[in-house]
């Protein structure tokens, strides 16, 4: 059972850049898909994006594409999540995930088997 520690969370400016770690233990992190979610108060975690096993694949959501990137060093097993040009609306605690049994439903909170505990992000205008 892999356990998973967010840091790196804080309070930004908009257009200003901020980069989450995802450190994973008890498990080997190449063996897993990684995911970030996010969730603003009053609504549901939203997926971020994902990459893949060995780091070469990624997908995003639209409303981060272009902005965000994540990356990976299986040999830490640490995934990051590079934010750069931040939004207000980007304010939310933001969550690693990690996916043992990949079906594809990258974008779906189910697919992942194990979560952290969050970290704040907050962009202020």
């Amino acid at each position: 059972q892999v356990q998973l520690v967010e840091s790196g969370g804080g309070l930004v400016q908009a257009g200003g850049s901020l980069r989450l770690s995802c450190a994973a233990s008890g498990g080997t992190l190449s063996n897993y898909v990684m995911g970030w979610f996010r969730q603003a108060p009053g609504k549901e975690r939203e997926f971020v994006g994902y990459n893949g096993r060995s780091g070469a694949n990624t997908g995003y959501a639209d409303s981060v594409k272009g902005r965000f990137a994540i990356s990976r060093d299986n040999a830490k097993n640490t995934v990051w999540l590079q934010m750069n040009s931040l939004k207000p609306e980007d304010t939310a605690v933001y969550y690693c995930a990690a996916d043992r049994y990949w079906t594809g439903r990258y974008y779906d909170t189910r697919e992942y088997d194990y979560w952290g505990q969050g970290t704040q992000v907050t962009v202020s205008s």
